[in-house]
């Protein structure tokens, strides 16, 4: 089969290579032989190929760690299904395994693409705002690269849950891109601090929850612009620096720093892990969320796509596409 492959670590761009005679890879117990339909890049795609992600497959591995895909054989043959291919066999690629307890139902609702971008970034996005800050209607919440993946989902959910949502982005083109998905405020940081913005839209009181996937000055920011009894979900560090918090200056404001793992749910707690994506399915069906897709590209263009994410000049989801 096709598949992308990565026999060395480094730069997306320059390390990935699209092969033509990759064994097929064989389900064991458990597993589900899927025929790739859509699979959507994510950023831990980029940290993976630089070997800079807390999963280390062996070398060579095939990158793609969220796909849409059809059940290839067996009684469960033709079954349109989403989830996180079991690697070193990634999504990047004709064929890949999904563990069968861990697959999930595609919504109907969506096409390949958005299903397929409905599972890592919605799930992260819907355990940081109800599991971990409990985020209530009428609260603001506040999220960092709001226009990403993972960040444009959180826009759509806490929309959804009632709140006032402050989108931070990086440029013209995303702050559009925020203003769509139904942000009330929109701040591009490239033109000014957000810190001020939030606190004038907030009547000096601050923002209630922050949704920070970015660290760095982001978080340093938010510290400074979060509510009395505030929450700030930690969910990644896309800005390449991990903040070391002043505990003091959360126990002075009387704000919660919170982490999100959403990956240990799938062994702490997959019952929650499902109850969510029956949910997000709702929610989908409904209309209420859909996935941002700014370009769907077909199989060859994986490793330009996995390169925009890692520089972070994508907006929304990337879709490479089955063959």
């Amino acid at each position: 089969m096709r598949a992308w492959q990565v026999e060395q670590l480094g730069e997306p761009g320059e390390v990935m290579r699209l092969a033509d005679d990759v064994p097929r890879p064989v389900p064991g117990p458990g597993q589900l032989l899927v025929r790739v339909r859509a699979a959507a890049v994510n950023f831990p795609d980029a940290l993976m190929v630089r070997g800079q992600y807390q999963v280390r497959p062996p070398l060579p591995f095939t990158p793609g760690v969220e796909l849409c895909g059809e059940v290839a054989d067996g009684a469960r043959r033709g079954e349109r299904l989403i989830g996180n291919p079991v690697l070193p066999h990634g999504a990047f690629a004709e064929y890949a395994l999904l563990d069968a307890a861990a697959a999930f139902p595609a919504p109907g609702a969506l096409d390949d693409a958005e299903a397929a971008a409905l599972h890592i970034g919605y799930q992260t996005a819907w355990f940081a705002l109800h599991r971990r800050a409990r985020l209530a209607a009428g609260e603001t919440l506040l999220v960092h690269a709001a226009a990403g993946g993972v960040g444009s989902a959180a826009v759509q959910l806490g929309r959804a849950a009632g709140a006032r949502v402050v989108a931070v982005v990086g440029g013209p083109a995303k702050a559009q891109a925020a203003r769509a998905l139904g942000a009330d405020l929109v701040v591009d940081r490239t033109a000014g601090g957000f810190v001020a913005a939030v606190k004038e839209f907030t009547g000096g009181r601050g923002a209630d929850v922050v949704f920070d996937p970015v660290g760095g000055d982001a978080y340093t920011g938010s510290t400074k612009c979060v509510a009395f009894e505030g929450r700030i979900v930690v969910v990644g560090f896309a800005a390449g620096r991990i903040p070391a918090p002043a505990l003091n200056h959360a126990l002075v404001k009387n704000y919660a720093i919170l982490g999100l793992h959403w990956g240990l749910y799938n062994t702490h707690d997959p019952q929650a892990v499902r109850a969510a994506h029956d949910e997000l399915t709702r929610l989908a069906t409904q209309g209420v969320v859909r996935p941002l897709v700014s370009a769907r590209v077909p199989l060859a263009g994986a490793a330009e796509a996995v390169q925009l994410v890692a520089d972070g000049r994508s907006t929304g989801r990337i879709a490479v596409l089955g063959d």
